[in-house]
């Protein structure tokens, strides 16, 4: 399978971006209900500007949302990641490993000491992606979220971006 392309996501990537969106929902990693079909993808919260995205022989397959953990002066040192999906069709295929690496070098590349993202407990591929890209747990917040009935932890992970990896 050829190796993904990551480029700056675009006003031009809403549909595809809210198609995939509504496709890979599931509740092993959304803590908020299934976008509707007519729910915006951007927002203004989290505009193009935000977004990475994946992109297998010219299709869009993937995308993280890269943001601030707060909106502190304080914490303006620190990069989130604060959304990563990949369509179920290219999944294996390096697509969210090479988000993740890109999201690293576009946190540093702001400026960021530092990249840390939160994922459910229960979400052990996204956990074993993200420790073998250098990020540690850091806390757990247990049974934060009641999702489809069950509780879930909530798992903090980070890691520096100074330094070596």
């Amino acid at each position: 399978m050829p190796v993904a392309h990551i480029r700056p996501a675009g006003p031009e990537d809403e549909e595809p971006l809210r198609r995939l969106d509504r496709e890979t929902w599931s509740y092993q990693h959304a803590v908020s209900p299934r976008p509707g079909p007519d729910d915006p993808f951007f927002t203004e919260r989290a505009g193009p500007e935000d977004h990475l995205v994946a992109e297998l022989d010219g299709a869009v397959v993937g995308y993280v949302r890269l943001g601030f953990p707060t909106p502190l002066a304080s914490n303006r040192h620190v990069r989130q990641i604060r959304g990563l999906a990949v369509a179920e069709a290219a999944r294996g295929a390096g697509a969210g490993r090479a988000l993740v690496r890109a999201a690293v070098e576009e946190a540093r590349r702001l400026g960021a000491r530092r990249i840390t993202l939160r994922v459910l407990g229960h979400n052990t591929a996204a956990r074993k992606l993200y420790e073998s890209e250098g990020f540690m747990v850091e806390g757990v917040q247990p049974e934060e979220f009641c999702l489809d009935g069950r509780y879930v932890d909530d798992v903090m992970m980070g890691r520096p971006l100074t330094g070596p990896a």
